[in-house]
């Protein structure tokens, strides 16, 4: 339900929203994965309708898969082939290809986008969930907690009109000037990178095939540059500035075509979007006050030299919105462990960002610096030809666990399954423990009596999932419904642990919010 102005003053949801970009969106859709209500307060009264963020990559795609609109996305993007860093003369420096099939994550590995297409289809997603509204024209005027809830402030824009939203907890998924953080307060971390770059989205007159489907990273020169190949005729440059650079005068025309010289003229396309950004490298100190919560760029910001801005932000929401779940479902004042388990959103979140974050960074200062074949031996000194490099995959930081933590924090692949599905449609947003029957006969031989709802997956029935447990030397895993391991087991008494804890934690998911 889509409410851009009502005569409503007062509206009630398990969780405020702040924010209906993609991470918001998002969250709102995994909450009704779990039955919780929302209510989104979104500032702008539209979706905005140039590009911004234009990657992500087969982890996020998962978490589209699991709020249903993976198949109707997959029809506007288009398979990312990968990087390429070439010197001034265009001569390759390092290569990161990405492969073409299909991942082990059931998905290509890496994907261009328009994000008014996504956000088109997660909102048409998310108004056919009656617990779920979004308020459009909402700015946020003050935030209150109490024990056991919070009253959200804002006005309509339009008409002023003054309205509250009470709520179990609020999100902040309302982007680097966040108002939900300024009321968490603490500040946030810089890290180190803070760069003006002008980004120029145009859209092609005709096909341009020389451009090339690669992204192509122009290392060194006088203005180390970006290149991206988007969706259709969508295509991409981000430029370096210098400190002389005027904001306003970089971006008239003239100078515009000037800078693309290299690559196009105006009458072989029309420029969309052009936008100066300081592109920046910044965690928050603190995600979390009592039932407050920030997530995507309210959290952290990262260089887009990876294209993982808009993916953290996806991973930060598919990791609280389970969490949140059991919180509502299990109340903190009844349940004391249900802090924990909200205070793991940032230790789990922030390790796994920041890896990305400081990669990104290394990427930068390559951009940067790289000149030639003998200015990147410096950087790689033992390799010979042209560097390759692969993506990163980096776990959580430690925090929820079960069983034995020797994978905790791991990322899962998405297997296909015997009968031809997809481990996460199996999953339904919920935990699932994959073992040996084997282990599972010792385990009932013991006495022991499992009475919790977690689903079980047996490997001898799986031969994809058999490899997987080959692979980490293990014979089960507890698999959290944001695709992370939380343990494994390779005896009856880690077993045991897991389905503990699973029965403690993961039971609330199947139960109806109050």
């Amino acid at each position: 339900m889509n409410a851009s102005e009502s005569n409503t003053s007062e509206w009630d949801a398990d969780i405020a929203i702040v924010g209906c970009g993609p991470v918001g969106a998002t969250l709102a859709l995994l909450l009704a994965n779990y039955g919780l209500s929302s209510v989104v307060l979104d500032k702008e009264n539209a979706i905005y309708p140039l590009p911004r963020a234009v990657h992500f990559d087969d982890q996020i795609m998962r978490v589209f898969q699991s709020i249903g609109v993976a198949e109707e996305l997959i029809k506007v993007i288009r398979y990312n082939p990968g990087m390429r860093f070439v010197d001034p003369k265009g001569d390759l420096l390092l290569d990161w290809p990405r492969p073409s099939g299909i991942s082990e994550n059931g998905w290509h590995s890496s994907y261009r986008f328009h994000q008014p297409d996504l956000e088109t289809l997660l909102r048409a997603r998310l108004a056919e969930h009656r617990r779920s509204q979004l308020i459009s024209n909402a700015e946020v005027t003050d935030l209150q907690q109490t024990d056991s809830g919070c009253v959200t402030s804002f006005k309509h824009r339009k008409s002023g009109q003054l309205a509250t939203v009470k709520s179990r907890y609020v999100v902040g998924c309302d982007g680097a000037n966040s108002t939900v953080r300024k009321f968490i307060g603490e500040g946030v971390d810089d890290l180190g990178f803070n760069e003006r770059w002008i980004v120029i989205d145009v859209l092609l007159s005709e096909d341009k095939p020389e451009l090339g489907d690669f992204t192509i990273q122009h290392c060194g020169g006088e203005r180390p540059s970006t290149y991206v190949r988007g969706p259709a005729n969508r295509r991409r440059w981000e430029i370096s500035l210098n400190d002389t650079d005027d904001s306003h005068q970089i971006t008239s025309d003239d100078s515009i075509w000037n800078l693309l010289s290299p690559w196009l003229s105006p009458s072989e396309a029309t420029i969309e979007r052009r936008a100066v950004y300081e592109f920046k490298s910044t965690v928050a100190k603190q995600w979390r006050n009592k039932r407050l919560f920030i997530a995507g760029d309210a959290a952290h910001l990262t260089p887009p030299f990876m294209g993982q801005g808009m993916c953290a932000g996806i991973r930060d929401v598919a990791n609280l919105a389970w969490k949140l779940a059991v919180a509502v479902k299990r109340d903190e004042v009844e349940c004391p462990s249900v802090t924990g388990m909200l205070d793991s959103y940032q230790q789990e979140r922030e390790p796994n960002v920041k890896q990305y974050i400081t990669t990104a960074i290394g990427l930068g200062v390559l951009l940067n610096s790289c000149r030639t074949k003998e200015s990147l031996d410096k950087a790689f000194p033992n390799v010979d030809g042209v560097v390759q490099m692969s993506s990163i995959v980096p776990g959580l930081g430690k925090g929820l666990k079960a069983g034995s933590t020797e994978h905790q924090g791991h990322w899962f692949p998405q297997p296909l399954l015997a009968d031809g599905s997809r481990l996460d449609d199996v999953m339904k947003n919920r935990a699932v423990l994959l073992l040996s029957s084997d282990l599972w006969k010792d385990y009932l031989s013991s006495g022991q009596d499992y009475g919790g709802q977690l689903q079980l997956l047996f490997s001898d029935d799986e031969p994809e999932i058999a490899k997987q447990l080959d692979a980490l030397n293990t014979q089960a895993v507890l698999l959290r419904p944001d695709y992370y391991l939380m343990g494994s087991a390779n005896n009856v008494a880690e077993l045991n642990s897991i389905l503990v804890t699973a029965s403690a934690v993961f039971n609330a998911l199947y139960e109806p919010a109050n």
